[in-house]
C-alpha cells in the first residue's frame, strides 16, 4: 500500500508544534506521532504528575504546552485545560449534560466518548448526547454552542455520541442526529453556522477523515448503516457501500492510503477496497480480506507497509498484516483486552489496552515480541493515549496521569 500522504487537515495554525496531538488519533488524524527514535526504553515509567479530571473515554490532546480534556463530574460535562509540565489547571469550563445510558452499556459509563479538536485558538468538544460546543483555547470562554434539536428524532446514537469532531479549515464536521435518521454536518467554526449537511443516514460510533481520493478531497466515515464518501467542500454524496454490524456498533475509523480505504467491524474481516473516479462516477473495488481478523472497537494504524491492530477475536488479539495483500505478519496471543489503543512513532507501535497495559512493538520483525509492558493506570484505559517525546499521557476512569521515559 502506497506511504502517499492521504489527510489533508487544517487543525491548527502555522505556528503549531510538530509535537502537538490536537485530536483523535493525532495530528493527521492517523495515529501517526513524530517521535525521534529512542536507542531503549526504560523497564519502567516515571510518574511526573496525576490529576483527578473526571469520568469519561475521551482522549487527551496536547497543543503547545497545554493539555484538553474532555470528561464527566456527576450531571455535568466538564472541559479543561491543564500546563502539560506540571499537570496544574489553567481553566475549567462545565455545562448541565444529564444522559441516561442505554441498559446494554451501563459498564462504559456515561462518557463523554468523543476527543476534543483543537484549532485556530478553540477547543471543540461533541458530548454523549449530541452537545457540540466550541470554547476559546486560551481562557475557557464559551465562543457558540448547538444543542440537540428534534430535526433528526433522538440526539444521539443508541450508546450515545463517540464521534469525535473534525476540523477541516472553516468547518467543524460532526455526523448529528440518531438511529435512523441524522445528517453529517459541517458547522462554520467561527460562528457555529451550518456550511453543508448529508442527510443519508443516521451517525455512527466511528469518526470521520479527510482524504484526497480521484483529485476531490472528500470526508470518509462510518453511517449507521454505510461506509461513505462525501465530498468536503459541499457534503455531496460520492460512493457509498453497505456496512452494518451485529447490534449495529460501526466504530473502527476508516484507514485511508491513497485511493484505498481499510476498514472492519464487529464480526467483519479487515477489507481494503480501492475508491476510483471514473468516466460514469465513482465505484469501489474489492482488494482483500482477513477472514481470521476483525477489529470491533479499535482503529488500526499504517506504518511502514503494516497494519497494525486489534482483533476482538480470541478475546483480543493483537495484529500485524502486510498492508498490500492483507498477508497476517503475525498474531499475538489472545486474551489482551477488550480494547486498544495504537499509536505509531519513533520506530516502535504503542498499543494501550483496556487492562491499561501498553505494550511496545519494535515497527520491524515477523513475530509478536513486546519490548517493553508496562501497567500504566489502576483502572480500565479506553481513551487513547498521548505519546510525547518524554513520555505519555494515560487517561483512565478518572484521572490523567503523566509517565516519562
Amino acid at each position: 500500500m502506497r506511504k502517499t500522504a492521504v489527510v489533508a487537515l487544517v487543525l491548527l495554525a502555522a505556528s503549531a508544534g510538530a509535537a502537538d496531538w490536537p485530536q483523535w488519533r493525532g495530528p493527521a488524524r492517523d495515529g501517526r506521532a513524530s517521535l525521534a527514535p529512542r536507542a531503549t526504553l526504560p523497564e519502567a515509567l516515571t510518574p511526573a504528575w496525576k490529576v483527578a479530571v473526571g469520568e469519561g473515554h475521551a482522549s487527551p490532546v496536547v497543543v503547545g504546552d497545554r493539555v484538553y480534556v474532555f470528561s464527566r463530574e456527576g450531571e455535568e460535562e466538564v472541559v479543561q485545560a491543564l500546563d502539560l509540565a506540571t499537570g496544574k489547571r489553567t481553566w475549567r469550563a462545565s455545562y448541565p449534560a444529564p444522559y441516561t445510558m442505554n441498559s446494554a452499556a451501563t459498564s462504559h459509563g456515561k462518557g463523554p466518548k468523543a476527543t476534543p479538536a483543537v484549532a485556530g485558538g478553540r477547543v471543540f468538544t461533541f458530548g454523549i448526547s449530541g452537545i457540540l460546543s466550541a470554547f476559546d483555547a486560551a481562557s475557557g470562554r464559551l465562543a457558540w454552542r448547538k444543542e440537540p434539536g428534534s430535526e433528526y428524532g433522538p440526539s444521539s446514537p443508541l450508546y450515545g455520541v463517540a464521534q469525535s469532531p473534525l476540523v477541516d479549515g472553516g468547518s467543524v464536521i460532526v455526523h448529528v442526529g440518531g438511529p435512523g435518521k441524522g445528517a453529517l454536518t459541517a458547522f462554520d467554526v467561527a460562528t457555529g453556522a451550518v456550511r453543508w449537511a448529508w442527510k443519508g443516514d443516521g451517525p455512527a460510533y466511528a469518526s470521520p477523515v479527510v482524504a484526497t481520493i480521484g483529485g476531490v478531497r472528500q470526508v470518509v466515515t462510518f453511517s449507521e448503516s454505510f461506509l461513505v464518501g462525501v465530498s468536503a467542500d459541499r457534503g455531496e454524496l460520492l460512493w457509498k457501500i453497505p456496512f452494518t454490524t451485529p447490534w449495529v456498533q460501526n466504530a473502527v475509523t476508516p484507514v485511508v492510503d491513497g485511493d484505498r480505504v481499510v476498514y472492519s467491524g464487529l464480526d467483519h474481516p479487515v477489507r481494503a477496497i480501492r475508491v476510483v473516479r471514473g468516466a460514469a462516477g465513482w465505484t469501489t473495488e474489492p482488494l482483500w480480506e482477513d477472514p481470521d481478523v476483525a477489529a470491533y472497537m479499535s482503529t488500526p494504524v499504517l506504518e511502514g507497509g503494516r497494519l497494525y491492530g486489534l482483533s476482538h477475536r480470541k478475546k483480543g488479539q493483537l495484529f500485524c498484516l502486510d498492508a498490500a495483500t492483507g498477508k497476517a505478519v503475525w498474531l499475538s496471543e489472545g486474551r489482551l483486552g477488550d480494547n486498544a489503543a495504537l499509536v505509531a512513532g519513533g520506530g516502535r507501535v504503542f498499543a494501550l489496552t483496556t487492562e491499561a497495559d501498553l505494550l511496545v512493538l519494535p515497527q520491524k520483525g515477523d513475530t509478536f515480541a513486546p519490548a517493553r509492558r508496562y501497567r500504566v493506570a489502576r483502572s480500565p484505559t479506553w481513551a487513547h493515549p498521548v505519546v510525547t517525546g518524554e513520555g505519555v499521557l494515560v487517561k483512565d476512569r478518572d484521572s490523567l496521569a503523566y509517565l516519562h521515559f
